[in-house]
């Protein structure tokens, strides 16, 4: 039996009170399964379903809205390749159902519909936050607005940047780094959950009743992903496959459940082929080549889901061609995706990884001051080194470092004195991709321009 057989399962199906089991073949108007004898004749009428298709949660779904009575019916999902042996067993134990040990081995390959019913998403309303409570962790309104956290937060996700809280020890105030989220306990009140920077992830140790292996290990280390789909337990009896990752922020370990990511046919511009679909479905990187960013400039990468951004994810490392089971050895390093706490755009890691320089602005120093500079990375020893614009412009004219293209007007404009027609009024400096002022800035000028005409207007009164 060849691999392709190997992943697909089928779906058995029986009516309530009946120990009678089908093979599920498609459904009808009505919302009634269609279903044929679990014979081997009948396999090419089975509903065949492979692991990264879509193919169950559609039929469900369309279950759920045509069916009547959704709940006379019981669902099983079996691999093909064992339905002969499987099904005999399962139709003996429903003549019992209730039997313990029939019960635990029918759940086991149970499925329920209502796990397939789409879930009403709300975002958060901002009147629940406890603002005062926030206030004590020295967490206000506007530094969560400010950092560009406030928003990913009523959406249910992480704050995208590490988030300066106060704590008290012994009387004494302690501020430490952290990113934070909300969620909802067991009663439904809204928690401030604080993700506290580790100093390295606990791979030694079960997560979530897993146990990583040597490879597991390795591949997390190196691109933050597992590279293989994890069985995990976060509640008891609730087993469920799920891609693992890391939070390069924190260090810590993060699981997403399967069903949470959707593989698209389409990554930046790259049509991907039904394997690379299923290896992404399956944890595993794909190289990709070509692809195109938001400067319309093209590049390559390896892609890959990340469990900590619920989406894929693009790495720059010295030999993409490799695959996800044969690791890049150890002298080799990736290129970074955080500098000093700030996170990298794809742009910005693509032009690291072609040897270019780097501007960075919003870095924070230890002073809560922000500050701005270029970076440079070496692939050989995995260092990233710093400088500012005065050593950038000499290291530049020495041809020491190569300028990124790929912001030409912010480089110009932050660095190299140049101005920039529509900005050049604008006295801080730009970012990404920057050819015009915010309306903050914008304000902020006009504002500025009212004051100095005021000032000279007094002036002239008083002489």
């Amino acid at each position: 039996m060849n691999e392709q057989v190997n992943d697909q399962e089928i779906l058995l199906v029986t009516e309530k009170g009946s120990n009678n089991l089908n093979v599920v073949s498609g459904i009808y108007e009505d919302g009634t399964p269609k279903s044929v004898k679990p014979s081997k004749e009948n396999e090419p009428a089975f509903l065949k379903i492979d692991k990264n298709a879509d193919i169950l949660e559609n039929f469900f779904k369309n279950f759920l809205s045509q069916s009547k009575d959704p709940t006379h019916f019981h669902f099983f999902k079996i691999p093909l390749e064992l339905f002969e042996s499987i099904t005999p067993v399962l139709k003996e134990m429903l003549k019992d159902p209730d039997n313990p040990s029939n019960k635990e081995a029918l759940d086991a390959y149970k499925v329920l519909p209502e796990a397939f019913a789409p879930k009403e998403y709300q975002v958060l309303d901002e009147s629940r936050i406890n603002w005062d409570q926030l206030a004590q962790l020295g967490i206000t309104k506007e530094k969560l607005e400010k950092s560009g956290s406030l928003e990913p937060m009523l959406n249910w996700q992480k704050s995208p940047v590490l988030v300066t809280i106060k704590t008290e020890a012994l009387g004494e105030s302690v501020y430490s780094d952290a990113r934070l989220s909300f969620r909802e306990d067991p009663n439904g009140n809204l928690k401030l959950r604080i993700h506290n920077i580790r100093n390295a992830p606990e791979l030694n140790f079960p997560f979530m009743g897993a146990t990583f292996t040597k490879e597991d290990k390795d591949n997390l280390r190196q691109t933050g992903n597992a590279g293989r789909l994890i069985e995990i337990e976060p509640k008891e009896g609730m087993k469920m496959q799920a891609f693992v990752s890391i939070d390069k922020l924190t260090n810590e370990l993060v699981a997403l459940r399967t069903d949470r990511v959707k593989i698209p046919e389409e990554f930046k511009g790259v049509k991907l082929s039904e394997e690379q679909q299923k290896d992404l479905a399956e944890g595993k990187g794909v190289y990709l080549e070509n692809m195109k960013s938001k400067k319309d400039t093209l590049f390559n990468g390896t892609v890959q889901v990340n469990a900590d951004r619920r989406s894929l994810e693009i790495h720059f490392g010295n030999n993409p061609r490799q695959s996800q089971s044969q690791h890049q050895s150890e002298n080799q390093q990736e290129t970074p995706k955080t500098f000093r706490k700030k996170e990298l755009t794809e742009d910005q890691q693509a032009s690291l990884n072609e040897g270019k320089t780097v501007y960075v602005s919003g870095l924070t120093d230890r002073n809560g001051k922000n500050y701005n500079g270029y970076i440079t990375w070496k692939p050989e020893d995995g260092k990233t080194n710093f400088m500012f614009a005065t050593d950038y412009k000499k290291a530049l004219e020495q041809g020491l470092v190569k300028p990124d293209d790929r912001h030409k007007v912010q480089v110009a404009v932050n660095s190299e004195g140049k101005t920039n027609e529509t900005t050049k009024k604008v006295k801080e400096p730009l970012v990404q991709g920057q050819t015009a002022p915010t309306e903050k800035q914008k304000e902020k000028e006009e504002n500025k321009q009212e004051q100095e005409e005021s000032q000279q207007q007094t002036r002239g009164r008083r002489m």
